[in-house]
């Protein structure tokens, strides 16, 4: 569990706020500016997790932004299937991977 972060409701208590906490690890500040709609910030952050748990969530980035051949390599490195659930779904998804 991430320090200051119990829940996924505690996750979204914070997207009023103008920049996620600084305490939190990248994985969780990429995913906190997607919730905000902020893709560039977010993927930024993304490319430079080198994990399975960073190319779920670059994966997670493309197929938010249309690119479906580009989502499909990153979720083959992260060893995950392209999904069928919302792209809201799969946020909380990776949200809670990372509690």
């Amino acid at each position: 569990m991430s320090k200051g972060l119990d829940s996924l409701e505690a996750f979204k208590s914070t997207l009023g706020e103008n920049h996620p906490p600084k305490d939190w690890p990248e994985p969780l500040r990429a995913l906190w500016y997607a919730a905000k709609g902020d893709w560039e910030s977010s993927h930024d952050i993304a490319q430079e997790i080198h994990s399975s748990l960073g190319s779920w969530i670059h994966a997670y980035l493309h197929r938010m932004e249309g690119d479906k051949w580009n989502a499909g390599y990153w979720y083959d490195r992260a060893s995950k299937p392209f999904p069928e659930c919302s792209l809201e779904e799969e946020l909380w998804l990776l949200v809670k991977a990372n509690l």
